[in-house]
């Protein structure tokens, strides 16, 4: 993506952090007459000491994007943090234009594509830990048939994290308007007060 410097995120914790809290991502790769295909899921970021990151997912079984995977490894991931307008109002100056502040991550994969019942069946596991671990007791308690019908239905994959680009865009380069930026998103809708929770962090840090 576009990603001029004074938006780059300093340090890898600030992408993981993203892409925890906004798991639901968009996963980009060609199909087999060279278009982009997209799929939109949940991922979980496996982000420990080990390096190379990686994403564990899984689509339906007739979503052919696996059978794309398998034939072309290197995909794109993005993740949308939370985005909002922001009004020219809130510089001192009437010389100004408006724009749209975000927070995002993309990387770049490499996907292994798992076809094993175990590998898929902790794959479910680790979602269902990441959006609601009392489910887990529920989902082993349904039995071994309805639990080999359920995976069946699915394809799972380990997407290999090779490249990373971590976006704040928060008008961080026009200092002359933070307050009015802080108190115009602080009043606005959810994505806008996650904005201003954003902004806060990054000022923070700036100053050590």
């Amino acid at each position: 993506m576009y990603l001029p410097p004074q938006f780059t995120a300093k340090d890898r914790q600030t992408a993981c952090d993203v892409m925890r809290t906004h798991p639901f991502a968009s996963l980009i790769s060609t199909d087999d007459e060279g278009l982009p295909f997209v799929t939109h899921i949940p991922l979980h970021l496996v982000a420990d000491d080990a390096i190379p990151w990686k994403l564990l997912g899984h689509c339906a079984r007739p979503n052919p994007h696996w059978r794309y995977l398998e034939a072309r490894p290197r995909a794109v991931v993005t993740f949308l943090g939370p985005h909002a307008y922001l009004s020219p109002k809130v510089y001192p100056d009437l010389a100004r234009v408006p724009t749209w502040n975000y927070v995002a991550v993309h990387v770049t994969v490499e996907a292994r594509v798992i076809h094993e019942p175990e590998e898929k069946d902790a794959m479910l596991k680790s979602l269902i830990g990441d959006h609601e671990p009392p489910y887990a007791e529920q989902w082993q308690g349904l039995g071994s048939d309805f639990a080999e019908k359920m995976l069946n239905g699915i394809v799972a994959f380990e997407l290999t994290i090779t490249q990373l680009q971590c976006k704040l865009k928060l008008n961080q380069h026009r200092p002359e308007a933070f307050e009015a930026t802080l108190e115009a998103y602080d009043a606005g809708d959810q994505s806008s007060r996650a904005l201003a929770t954003w902004m806060r962090r990054l000022n923070n840090s700036a100053k050590g």
